[in-house]
């Protein structure tokens, strides 16, 4: 697969995400759901953490949850980084299909939820109580670098009691599943699992061709 491709694929995520939450954000007040089908409802959240929602400030209490979120951002910006030297890389020694598209889809994931957490504080106002204003005139509820990621995919396939005689959680209650994603980290957990699925055709080496010699040299005078 060629760079050209992959781009295509990364642009074609990158307008599915961003479409999807700035419709989120400019339509719902926070929290805000919609059910579509018994297994899943859209569900407005907002994540300036981590996965489910965790903080660095969680783990190191001595930083300020400001902070956390920045070395977030900025860890978040580095990895990408290396993400596209990555595929470039992959592209040129056209390595299989498989890892170049995997690779592009978890770029395209990290780089949508960079853009919130880069962009967002500064593009909408507060989303509590209130849908929130693209651009507001009053500005936006935090800088550069501190937005927070929008979620709204939820599935809850599931939910009950579950059976006493289970080891250890019998008779307790159990949601499968609570957390609220978007496009960005369905991108990302896609990605990752080909890799690990499809490790063997991912990084499968391919043998180098080799270049044939001047015919002056196969048939010497």
């Amino acid at each position: 697969m060629s760079l050209k491709k992959a781009s295509l694929i990364i642009i074609i995520i990158l307008l599915i995400d961003q479409i999807s939450k700035i419709y989120i954000k400019t339509n719902f007040q926070l929290n805000e759901d919609i059910g579509v089908f018994s297994w899943f409802e859209i569900v407005f959240v907002e994540n300036d953490g981590m996965a489910w929602g965790t903080k660095l400030s969680d783990f190191f209490t001595f930083i300020s949850d400001k902070s956390a979120k920045l070395i977030l951002t900025l860890f978040r910006i580095v990895a990408v980084t290396g993400i596209a030297f990555w595929l470039v890389d992959v592209t040129k020694k056209q390595k299989s299909k498989t890892l170049i598209f995997a690779i592009a889809i978890i770029f395209a994931g990290a780089l949508g939820n960079i853009i919130d957490s880069v962009f967002y504080g500064v593009l909408f106002n507060d989303s509590h109580l209130q849908v929130a204003t693209f651009l507001p005139e009053e500005g936006g509820y935090a800088g550069v670098f501190h937005g927070k990621v929008v979620d709204m995919l939820h599935f809850p396939i599931w939910n009950g009691t579950l059976p006493e005689w289970l080891p250890l959680f019998g008779g307790k209650y159990f949601s499968f599943f609570d957390p609220v994603f978007n496009v960005a980290d369905i991108a990302i957990s896609t990605g990752i699992g080909i890799l690990i699925v499809f490790n063997k055709k991912a990084f499968k080496e391919f043998p180098k061709t080799e270049t044939p010699l001047p015919e002056s040299h196969n048939n010497p005078i």
